[in-house]
């Protein structure tokens, strides 16, 4: 219903083959009519939860979300990778409480009620959808991200039954068996202590310190930390690392205030981050291809995304100008029919379907981190981040002949 009336509002042409997959592989989308972004940015997160959540709501899963991957564990971790990391993204958008227009407020709270149940679903030792916890490295990876999902949706949390909300607490304290590696693994402990804070449970105050204090090691400079002791050139900065250290440390501060200077500088580290972030997007919305992983696609912009959702631009990016260039990637990296499959789900790729770009622990549900990117839906309507006019973004001002100050790097 709503993508009916949202292509009656901006006209069908173009973008009726572009959301329902009928664009041929490598062909560009039509245009966003400006002023219309955040509805094509609301169409794309239903192109998305809709099969998954449907699905999960219904107890059905298991049954009907493929497991494309190299390897045959992966059946074991994918359907609560797709839910976590799906949740992830699209929970500020969850938690708006805004007056939204009547079509993305139904459709807000279509998907509202059905993550409540998923999530009620995905937690329940009785459900044909239960998913695994405590099984294996990768359940704490992404018990991880569906911790990160409710703390960024304090209403879902809120709205669970009793039951729900026990099961969970037990979901995730059963992952505390999993030992993290000594790289981005431990801030996926760190992460799910920070649920345990937040939500008044006993929490292991030790994961957490050392998760943060392990990462202040291993910062090289501007704005970059290694993952683990080495750099690695790929996007777990902004998969994981940098959204999950200024996180935790935002939560920790409302509880101790010790906090404050090591959230400072970590805030100013993923401040300069996103700066660089918005300067690897091309004008034509493609970013470099580099390191693992690289089939989360538009997720590799999370820490852009998590900065401007969290209104700390620095002050020579306008959020405009951000919200132009997100879109650009999230247009050519859903712009092909091959991204999903005939029943709308992710298929391993970045521009299509590229099965050779996955590595051994990339399945079905890990596609679903791309839905960070969609963060700043968080905000409301009116944020100057969806009413201020279109404007072009660090690469296309350049390279059209704009005269820009230089970048430096921070200290």
């Amino acid at each position: 219903m709503y993508r009916r009336l949202f292509l009656k509002s901006v006209g069908a042409t173009g973008l009726t083959s572009f959301f329902s997959g009928n664009t041929a592989p490598g062909s560009p989308a039509s245009p966003a009519p400006e002023g219309n972004t955040r509805k094509i940015w609301v169409s794309m997160v239903d192109r998305l939860a809709q099969p998954l959540l449907t699905a999960l709501a219904n107890d059905e899963l298991k049954v009907k979300m493929p497991v494309e991957a190299i390897t045959d564990d992966r059946k074991n971790f994918t359907h609560l990778e797709g839910f976590a990391r799906l949740l992830s993204g699209i929970s500020p958008w969850l938690n708006l409480t805004e007056n939204l227009d009547k079509q993305e407020s139904d459709l807000r709270k279509k998907y509202f009620d059905l993550a409540l149940k998923g999530l009620s679903n995905a937690t329940d030792p009785q459900a044909k959808d239960y998913m695994n916890f405590d099984r294996g490295g990768q359940a704490l990876v992404d018990a991880s991200f569906l911790a990160h999902g409710l703390i960024r949706c304090p209403k879902l949390w809120e709205n669970s039954d009793g039951q729900t909300k026990n099961n969970v607490y037990k979901a995730f304290l059963s992952s505390r068996k999993i030992k993290p590696g000594r790289n981005n693994w431990l801030l996926f402990s760190g992460m799910i202590e920070a649920f345990f804070l937040k939500y008044g449970f006993e929490y292991d105050k030790v994961r957490l310190d050392y998760a943060i204090f392990q990462h202040e090691q291993w910062y090289k400079g501007d704005g970059m930390y290694g993952d683990g002791p080495d750099f690695h050139w790929d996007y777990y900065n902004s998969f994981v690392i940098q959204p999950y250290l200024t996180d935790i440390l935002k939560l920790l501060i409302t509880k101790d205030e010790s906090y404050k200077q090591t959230y400072e500088s970590i805030m100013a580290r993923a401040i300069r981050y996103a700066e660089i972030q918005e300067r690897l997007i091309a004008s034509d919305g493609t970013y470099p291809i580099i390191g693992r992983s690289i089939t989360y696609r538009a997720g590799a912009f999370q820490n852009l995304a998590n900065i401007a959702l969290q209104q700390k631009l620095p002050a020579n990016i306008s959020p405009a100008q951000v919200r132009c260039a997100l879109t650009a990637v999230l247009k050519k990296t859903t712009e092909s029919k091959a991204n999903f499959d005939q029943n709308g789900w992710l298929t391993i790729g970045v521009n299509g379907h590229q099965p050779q770009l996955g590595e051994g622990y990339i399945s079905t549900g890990s596609l679903y981190l791309c839905s960070t990117a969609f963060l700043p839906l968080g905000l409301p309507s009116t944020d100057e981040f969806w009413a201020a006019p279109d404007a072009e973004w660090t690469s296309k001002k350049v390279w059209q002949g704009g005269d820009l100050k230089a970048d430096h790097a921070i200290k």
